[in-house]
């Protein structure tokens, strides 16, 4: 039995000519933030307000970075601020000493940020490897009786 896949899934539909229902909807809400504007303001700070929030509503309609719409782009930025710098893969605390001026020592737990490994020899290196693709059931004694047999 075959079924049917669908395609071009990430194609939005076109309501107006060219324009997508949200590029519509974020027309919409620019021209009415304009309107509540004009009835706030006097009209040299409404002209001022009206270009900014005309080219942030065109802009967030209109423009695409990629090949994506600009308001992935946006949430993709402020996702990545919020994220930390350093990516630590094996946090290991090491208790050290520290001294305090009136000579009192007390143990303070700090976390080492480099620790290096010797180098795997071949021999070992080819030993992990099995234990990796037999999923773990390789040991070592499996290696010896396999060269006795």
């Amino acid at each position: 039995m075959q079924f049917i896949v669908p395609q071009f899934i990430d194609i939005e539909p076109k309501i107006i000519g060219q324009i997508t229902p949200r590029q519509f909807l974020t027309i919409i809400i620019t021209a009415v933030t304009i309107g509540i504007c004009y009835k706030l303001f006097d009209f040299a700070l409404f002209i001022l307000a009206a270009i900014i929030i005309a080219a942030v509503g065109a802009s967030l309609a209109f423009l695409k970075v990629n090949g994506r719409p600009i308001y992935y782009f946006l949430v993709n930025a402020f996702q990545t601020f919020r994220r930390p710098k350093i990516r630590v893969w094996r946090k290991e605390y090491i208790p050290t000493v520290e001294k305090n001026f009136r000579d009192k020592e007390k143990t303070v737990r700090t976390m080492q940020k480099f620790v290096p490994r010797p180098p795997l020899s071949s021999t070992r290196l080819s030993q992990v490897a099995l234990l990796v693709d037999t999923g773990g059931k390789y040991t070592e004694d499996n290696e010896t009786d396999d060269i006795i047999n």
